[in-house]
């Protein structure tokens, strides 16, 4: 009995090679099946989870010709971990410590204005701020300022930092912050109307943040303006959120500010 190749597909019908693609963390593709389209945020053994710009997670297998990646087939495989061994960093960029405990919180303390900017400073800071032992709080905005710094009674071994919304000449918050005027508080601020802005917009997947026209709220115009559920700006917050895994995804008038806080209280 004559034995042949179980394969007897001619070479020229034979499938073009497909690439194969390491599912290295925030790759974006989409699966060909379902057309699901996000970014890479775990790959385990034998699956894939991607994370679409709302939030969404979805978990596929990593079958062969399973994704798109720029508009051609791929086959994702789980990235190789092997190769030199880097020193593990934080969100922040710092050089992780393994094993450091919180430290005993200090009698400093950093200011923001609302409950966003602190659950980004956290985000992105947290780590940090344990270590360092600084305590984060928000004020539901700065018309108070002079008078909850005073309340705070700063002093050298109690430095405050304040980072601020909009804080650009001639605007209320600039005023505001220009009263106060102790050496142991230091107020900074983006120029940003909310700290949403303050997220680069390809973290998003959008190319740029809407003009919102003035008079308007701001969260509800952009929702709007983008498509996303304007009456539950909280939901949307938490789907920015999850966009941002390192400080590389914000922008640099928000990072610098933020390390200027941290530097000041924590300075002997």
């Amino acid at each position: 009995m004559r034995s042949y190749n179980p394969d007897l597909t001619p070479p020229w019908k034979k499938p073009a090679p497909v690439p194969e693609v390491p599912a290295e963390r925030d790759l974006v593709v989409e699966e060909v099946a379902t057309g699901f389209c996000g970014a890479v945020i775990r790959c385990e053994a034998g699956t894939v989870t991607l994370e679409d710009r709302f939030g969404k997670h979805r978990v596929f297998p990593l079958e062969p010709r399973g994704f798109l990646l720029e508009g051609k087939v791929v086959t994702l495989v789980r990235p190789a971990s092997d190769g030199p061994v880097r020193p593990a960093r934080t969100a922040s960029g710092s050089i992780a410590v393994p094993g450091a405990r919180a430290r005993v919180a200090r009698a400093g303390r950093i200011y923001v204005e609302g409950r966003h900017d602190a659950e980004l400073v956290e985000r992105v800071w947290g780590d940090d701020l344990r270590i360092e032992g600084v305590v984060v709080e928000y004020l539901e905005g700065v018309d108070d300022l002079p008078a909850i710094v005073a309340e705070f009674a700063p002093g050298p071994d109690a430095r405050l930092g304040v980072l601020v919304d909009h804080l650009v000449p001639g605007s209320k918050e600039s005023r505001i912050a220009a009263q106060v005027t102790s050496p142991d508080v230091l107020v900074v601020g983006h120029p940003y109307i909310d700290v949403w802005e303050a997220v680069k917009p390809s973290a998003l997947g959008i190319p740029a943040w809407p003009a919102v026209p003035r008079g308007q709220d701001w969260k509800t115009g952009v929702c709007r303006a983008l498509g996303w559920p304007s009456d539950n700006t909280g939901a949307v917050w938490q789907a920015i959120l999850k966009r941002v895994h390192s400080y590389k995804d914000l922008e640099p008038e928000l990072l610098g500010r933020v390390e200027e806080l941290i530097d000041f209280v924590t300075a002997p």
